[in-house]
């Protein structure tokens, strides 16, 4: 809407493009701000969830030799 309103003023299409993006991201980042706030929770969110892997526990359990405790 922004591109169509700029191409009749006589810009050029280019330039029209080129103004058209930078007010439709400076529109979008003011409007728009809640959901990309939410986004990035839940992202963050996502990535610092407990992987949690089934074999993980046992595992854990195993006590491996120390260096000096090994025999040959």
């Amino acid at each position: 809407m922004v591109l169509v309103a700029l191409s009749f003023t006589g810009i050029t299409w280019w330039l029209s493009a080129l103004l058209a993006t930078a007010i439709a991201f400076a529109l979008s980042y003011i409007f728009l701000s809640h959901q990309r706030d939410e986004l990035s929770r839940d992202i963050a969110a996502r990535l610092n969830r407990k992987k949690t892997d089934v074999d993980a526990e046992s595992e854990d359990a195993v006590e491996l030799p120390r260096e000096g405790n090994t025999k040959k």
